[in-house]
């Protein structure tokens, strides 16, 4: 599969989005969130969770950070240094993509 790599280097300006192919959804009967992606599950940790739940696709990576910085009142650049890491680890594995702008 050489040379279809659509991995995304992520940045404060990258809008992350889960692609087409995978769902962050409820799990009911585990009672935890997952990722589902053609014959793939991953089950992010509760952060990661909220973290996805921003990934809109609309929302730049530097007004997820800014949100969650206020929200916790935490230093801006420890979220900054943390959400990038862990965005550009499941686009690495497939799990984001960039939001694309409409040309229309």
């Amino acid at each position: 599969m050489a040379g279809r790599s659509r991995n995304i280097s992520v940045s404060e300006a990258s809008r992350p989005v889960l692609p087409r192919h995978a769902r962050l959804k409820f799990d009911e009967t585990r009672q935890v969130w997952v990722i589902l992606a053609p014959e793939r599950v991953l089950a992010p940790d509760e952060i990661a969770v909220e973290v996805l739940q921003l990934c809109d696709g609309v929302r730049s990576v530097a007004g997820m950070v800014d949100q969650l910085a206020a929200k916790y009142s935490a230093e801006r650049a420890a979220i900054s240094a943390d959400v990038i890491a862990m965005l550009q680890d499941l686009a690495d594995k497939g799990f984001l993509t960039e939001a694309r702008e409409k040309t229309s």
